[in-house]
């Protein structure tokens, strides 16, 4: 069942574990993606050449959500384009790991620039084109680490609890316009993002987890695509865990 058919998507981060995951969902349901990377050149061209049966309906634009004006050109050239959008999904996120007395102050800065000044950036300009018709569904990919903290990425956890802060007052913000704002929160997910994790650290972490195993991209993304969805207009201001119970 195509339940996106004519709905017009934007994926940040859209061409590498959970955001391909999700773009690769929307696309599945006959939805048209705006998927935004930051520099993966590679990455993204892979992405595109795996998926010749979408066609038109997807489209990859190389967008650093952390500069203002990239992303205000984007959503007017957007707006131009498709006059409205109907799903943001708030995905792109980096890591710069470090205990806080060794963290170097670009790191710090970075992290929040990405993580919570993207989403606000690309909230900002693109609620216009769902304000205008008076529908949308705006999704943040947070993480656990936002309200349990792990050693090492106070950078990381401040932006992720950011992001729940930032969703909190938005969705309140624009209800009354039939647009919704949630998270979704994967715990450890099976991506190239914590690849850089050792393989002790992999079986202390999985220790931590009651499911017992890391879960995967596509269970992140149904979850994504259950907000999205239009039967999904009561939920509102909400964090959906994606975590096996951490």
């Amino acid at each position: 069942m195509n339940t996106f058919t004519n709905q017009k998507a934007i994926v940040t981060g859209a061409t590498k574990g959970i955001g391909k995951a999700i773009t690769e969902a929307l696309l599945a349901q006959g939805a048209t993606v705006l998927g935004l990377y930051s520099g993966d050149e590679a990455a993204a061209s892979a992405f595109a050449a795996a998926h010749p049966e979408a066609g038109e309906r997807l489209r990859l634009h190389k967008v650093d959500v952390s500069d203002c004006k990239a992303v205000q050109v984007f959503c007017r050239e957007t707006e131009e384009q498709f006059d409205t959008i109907d799903i943001l999904v708030n995905n792109a996120g980096i890591r710069r790991d470090a205990v806080l007395a060794m963290m170097r102050q670009e790191d710090w800065q970075r992290v929040l620039d990405v993580n919570l000044t993207g989403g606000y950036n690309m909230c900002r300009f693109a609620l216009p084109l769902m304000l205008k018709q008076k529908y949308g569904r705006i999704i943040f990919i947070t993480s656990p680490m936002g309200h349990l903290g792990f050693a090492g990425q106070a950078n990381y956890a401040a932006s992720k609890a950011g992001q729940v802060g930032l969703m909190k007052s938005l969705s309140k913000e624009v209800a009354k316009r039939k647009i919704t704002v949630n998270c979704v929160s994967p715990g450890f997910i099976g991506t190239e993002f914590i690849g850089d994790l050792s393989e002790e650290q992999m079986k202390d972490y999985k220790k931590l987890v009651p499911a017992g195993r890391f879960g995967t991209p596509e269970e992140v993304a149904d979850a994504v695509l259950f907000l999205a969805d239009k039967r999904a207009a009561y939920i509102n201001g909400s964090v959906l865990e994606v975590t096996g119970g951490l």
